[in-house]
């Protein structure tokens, strides 16, 4: 994952393996100081990395690679999530298992000297024995929420003073990031409710008088995405400043899912359902076909994008193996999911609609990213002719309008990350192995600067 800095010249990269600080001045996109994670050698980070850029020709060396990984990284402290911030000061926030540490520059002034690590919060004092760290977001006052598996918990970017936690039910389980609006209202989803919950500034409530709330939600079907059942989505607030509707939209947990809209604040007049709107996906597929996410609704103003994650295009989903298919198999070894689908929410009949489908553009798992600027939405996927691309479709009809080919190589495989663009509209494509600049409209592929 690459993240802005507080320097309009560089970004900050997290991995598998640690932290670095890359340069994008002048048309560059080269690593200028790294940071291991404690207890990781460069030899065992050089072995990570091969592993990844290993030809893999079967579902069993697949299988093996994984097996690899998941056995190397505990040495490391553990799996990242893919939720990371930076905040005012230029201080990264970054958990590793059940700890987040604070990366910072050595020397603001001189990026080359380094980087070290400030500080270190272990979160096993607020989390409960079972949890993991689900994610990490930031308040609108500067404090950090860490997501456990059944917790949200208030912790000062100091990691000094108090923490304030809430626990939700046992038989609930979060596996998303969350969203927090300008009130500090946070929103988080389970694998059964859909919860918003309000840091007052001394109290992190779950009270309805400070305004928060929670609803259930359609879920409770099994699938084949990585991350578990319930929503795949970290929730997306929709409409702000003098927009009527202020909503906060996630799609559900069934095998052919829906999109919804809840109401973020008091539910108007006139309604008495916290849910504002439903509206089933279909993505141009045949009606048998299972339609889920693990991504995140792409939202621009009142429209909406979702992508399919589970079925390809014969309706097939995977081979199984959802940890081998999620890293390495979908798409090289075993068919792409295919399907996605735009909508929009009207704010004056407070309802969803359908814009328009594509049933064959294929959605691995990358985060989609929408060019408010360009009106295109961007997606990564897998196909038989050119390999990995990242394709942009238009806003308004869903034409093709982008195509970056990056063929059949690991590189072209964003894994669970976001795609970026600089602002002189070069391509920041967070690759599994790594954070590569495409410059456009070129399509020049720098190296990218592996730790």
């Amino acid at each position: 994952m690459t993240l802005a800095s507080t320097s309009p010249n560089y970004m900050w990269g997290v991995s598998t393996t640690g932290v670095s600080y890359i340069s994008t001045a002048g048309g560059s996109f080269k690593a200028v100081a790294r940071a291991f994670l404690p207890g990781l050698t460069q030899t065992l980070s050089s072995t990570l990395n091969g592993l990844l850029t290993a030809p893999v020709a079967t579902l069993q060396q697949a299988q093996s690679i994984v097996n690899q990984i998941t056995t190397s990284l505990p040495l490391a402290g553990g799996l990242s999530s893919a939720y990371n911030v930076v905040d005012l000061d230029n201080v990264l926030y970054v958990n590793y298992g059940k700890k987040v540490y604070a990366f910072a520059l050595l020397s603001p002034t001189l990026p080359a000297l380094g980087i070290q690590i400030i500080r270190t919060l272990d979160a096993t004092t607020f989390l409960q024995s079972d949890e993991q760290i689900a994610g990490i977001v930031m308040t609108y006052d500067g404090n950090l929420v860490v997501l456990g598996t059944h917790s949200a918990t208030i912790v000062s970017r100091s990691f000094t003073g108090p923490t304030h936690t809430v626990q939700f039910n046992s038989d609930e389980s979060i596996s998303n990031s969350a969203a927090v609006d300008e009130n500090n209202g946070i929103y988080i989803v389970t694998d059964k409710l859909m919860r918003k919950v309000v840091w007052t500034g001394t109290t992190l409530s779950q009270s309805s008088a400070d305004g928060a709330w929670s609803s259930p939600y359609p879920t409770g079907d099994t699938y084949p995405t990585l991350f578990g059942s319930g929503s795949g989505s970290t929730p997306t607030l929709m409409g702000f400043n003098t927009d009527t509707d202020k909503l906060v939209v996630i799609t559900d947990g069934l095998k052919r899912m829906s999109l919804m809209a809840f109401w973020r604040d008091a539910i108007p007049p006139g309604f008495t359902d916290r849910i504002a709107g439903t509206i089933q996906v279909n993505c141009g597929l045949p009606a048998a076909y299972e339609i889920q996410t693990d991504q995140s609704v792409a939202v621009d103003g009142y429209g909406a994008f979702v992508v399919n994650n589970v079925s390809s295009a014969d309706g097939s989903t995977g081979s199984g193996n959802i940890a081998v298919d999620g890293f390495l198999a979908r798409g090289p070894l075993v068919p792409s999911p295919v399907g996605v689908e735009r909508f929009a929410w009207n704010p004056q009949t407070h309802a969803w609609s359908s814009t328009w489908a594509r049933a064959d553009v294929s959605s691995n798992t990358m985060v989609p990213g929408i060019s408010s600027t360009s009106h295109i939405v961007f997606v990564n996927g897998y196909y038989q002719s050119t390999g990995w691309e990242v394709t942009g479709l238009d806003w308004s009809t869903g034409v093709t309008v982008h195509r970056t080919i990056f063929g059949p190589g690991i590189l072209g495989n964003g894994l669970y990350a976001l795609i970026e663009f600089l602002p002189n509209g070069d391509l920041i494509f967070n690759s599994v192995i790594g954070p590569t600049r495409v410059t456009m409209p070129s399509g020049v592929i720098l190296p990218p600067p592996l730790l």
